[in-house]
């Protein structure tokens, strides 16, 4: 993978040399409230960034940095990539509360399904949220992506809950219009 900007955001693909900004980054606890992960302790952040690495191939992330200021404020990944399907999932995407409801996440989406739908040219991206995350779902409709359902008791959370997951995707016929409701709407935010 490579990097993949506008004159909002970069997509870095992670390294080791990320660990202190993503640290940084990642220090607000309301950030892993609908997450798996808990990056508040630097040596799981060091975990977090060696899992990434090993993972390429099926799996791929991003450090995201603010293109003004130059700074990673989240991460966002590409998951159980598969070219012979192809397809992809776009998720555990995570930024500073800093940023959410600002243009950032948007620009995000942009930039990955456009990757993904010009240049990797996969017919379908699956995006998936908890059922108790309401903003991540709103998020998610805001871009355009159709709600397929609801995977009932699909994953227990780090705390035992379970988590019942919304699916939500975005296929090749659908790109030309959301496209266009990006450019035209929602990368103005």
């Amino acid at each position: 993978m490579k990097t993949i900007q506008n004159s909002v955001v970069q997509l870095i693909p992670i390294g080791i040399e990320h660990v202190e900004d993503i640290f940084q980054a990642a220090h607000d606890p309301k950030i892993w409230k609908h997450m798996s992960v808990d990056l508040m302790e630097k040596e799981n952040v060091t975990q977090y960034v060696n899992d990434a690495l090993q993972r390429k191939g099926k799996d791929f992330a991003f450090v995201i940095v603010n293109h003004s200021s130059k700074e990673i404020i989240g991460v966002t990944w590409f998951l159980d990539y598969s070219a012979a399907n192809k397809s992809v999932e776009i998720g555990s995407t995570w930024l500073n509360p800093t940023y959410w409801r600002s243009t950032i996440n948007t620009n995000c989406k942009y930039l990955l399904l456009k990757y993904c739908f010009e240049e990797l040219k996969l017919n379908r991206v699956q995006i998936k949220t908890g059922h108790e995350n309401i903003r991540s779902q709103k998020a998610i409709e805001r871009i355009g992506a159709t709600k397929e359902g609801i995977l009932r008791n699909h994953m227990i959370r780090k705390e035992g809950k379970i988590r019942h997951t919304v699916m939500y995707s975005i296929i090749i016929e659908e790109w030309g219009e959301i496209k266009r409701h990006f450019e035209e709407n929602l990368l103005k935010d």
